[in-house]
């Protein structure tokens, strides 16, 4: 027998293959037909490395399942939707989407690897009760959000796995889909609305690289003093959000899509991250640093914590309905506003400022100057206390705010 070595080069291949041609006929137990058992190992060792055979392709494996099941096209309809579907896949006009793929696999028993062409890979389960079809695909798409693609309700589950995996997966998309009392939000709430758009904030912030790591016990009251400050500057509200990402908190503007009636919402990503959303739908000075401030109070109170909170999201027009309930509604977010307005306006200093009872121009001025913020806070808290939205209009900064993110 002669000396065999390793193949590492095509040359050695094509020798080896050579060398098999010559002994192929050896019989079993002779020293050429040991050499020829030793070869072929070699070569199928070789091949495999070099010329890995591809997964089939999926249209293949369908008609290759229908033909041993004597399946027709009509067949399939329940997996496809219709019969013209089932013609458009079969012909390759169409691709599969996750919800075709996943039918073929637990009726047709189709590897799932095969019909996502990824090795190894699966199909990512659902979470419970999740009806993709309800998403606002179309405002998703005006907004930028997903891309336009032809039948965008056969694709639906294929966009929003994409979205929740962007935002983290599946543990930090529960976090926000599982029920909870901890969120200020109005009865006629679209859901789904209301998960896509925070979902969308996640992914943001999650593809948006973090230039420090965030350390617990940051928020602490002095900080939020420190960004309340920054409401006197024009460019306060840009200034606030490079603070922030400063000390490792996220901060995403994203417009609001129909029927959220969202103001803002603190987030715990699965990075251990914070990031506040808003959506600025009422573009006003006096809106913005309180919403802000609430959040941050959140991730204070709340998501620095040791619970299992990942996620508050807040309609803050509720709060002079829950003003009238007394102490019946949410604790965590009475304790938000709390600190959030005494990183405001001090309740101390409140109730002992002529504003409170006499609201002119010169007496919002005046505790403003004292208090180094910007008087559309003050004017703020004076017309939500008072219910009179008309009271100190030109101070609280309509149309303000929302350009300074949409510029850049």
């Amino acid at each position: 027998m002669v000396n065999i070595s390793p193949i590492r080069t095509e040359e050695d291949h094509e020798a080896a293959l050579s060398r098999l041609a010559e002994i192929f006929q050896a019989e079993i137990g002779t020293p050429e037909g040991d050499e020829r058992d030793i070869l072929a190992d070699l070569v199928e060792l070789y091949e495999d490395k070099h010329y890995p055979i591809g997964l089939p392709d999926p249209i293949s494996a369908i008609k290759f399942r229908m033909d041993q099941a004597n399946l027709t096209p009509r067949d399939l309809v329940p997996f496809f939707g219709s019969r013209a579907r089932v013609s458009e896949v079969l012909s390759g006009k169409r691709p599969i989407t996750m919800s075709m793929a996943r039918a073929l696999h637990q009726h047709l028993g189709i590897p799932a690897d095969v019909l996502l062409q990824e090795p190894g890979a699966s199909l990512p389960d659902t979470l419970p009760g999740l009806e993709y079809a309800r998403f606002p695909l179309r405002s998703m798409v005006k907004e930028n959000w997903i891309p336009h693609v032809p039948d965008l309700l056969d694709h639906a589950e294929d966009i929003i796995t994409n979205l929740i995996e962007r935002a983290g997966g599946r543990e930090a998309a529960m976090s926000l889909y599982r029920k909870n009392d901890h969120r200020r939000i109005n009865a006629k709430t679209d859901e789904y609305a209301l998960k896509a758009w925070c979902w969308q904030v996640m992914a943001t912030a999650r593809e948006r690289e973090a230039s420090v790591a965030y350390a617990r016990g940051t928020v602490t009251p002095k900080f939020l003093g420190q960004v309340a400050q920054l409401s006197i500057l024009e460019d306060g509200p840009r200034r606030a959000r490079d603070l922030l990402a400063d000390h490792g908190i996220g901060f995403e503007y994203l417009s609001h899509l129909p029927r959220t009636h969202l103001d803002g919402a603190a987030f715990r990503l699965s990075d251990d991250r914070p990031v506040i959303g808003m959506t600025l739908r009422y573009d006003r000075i006096d809106n913005f640093w309180f919403t802000l401030l609430h959040e941050l109070a959140h991730v204070s109170l709340h998501l620095d914590g040791c619970g299992d909170e990942a996620a508050f999201v807040d309609d803050h027009s509720l709060r002079s309905v829950e003003a009238g309930a007394g102490e019946s509604g949410d604790s965590k977010e009475r304790d938000a506003d709390r600190l959030a307005g005494e990183a405001l306006i001090p309740e101390e200093v409140w109730e002992a400022s002529p504003a409170r009872e006499n609201p002119s121009p010169n007496g919002v001025i005046n505790l403003a100057q004292s208090l180094g913020i910007h008087p559309a806070i003050i004017a703020g808290r004076i017309r939500r206390e008072r219910g009179n939205y008309r009271l100190l209009s030109q101070f609280v900064g309509t149309g303000e705010v929302r350009r300074q993110f949409e510029i850049g």
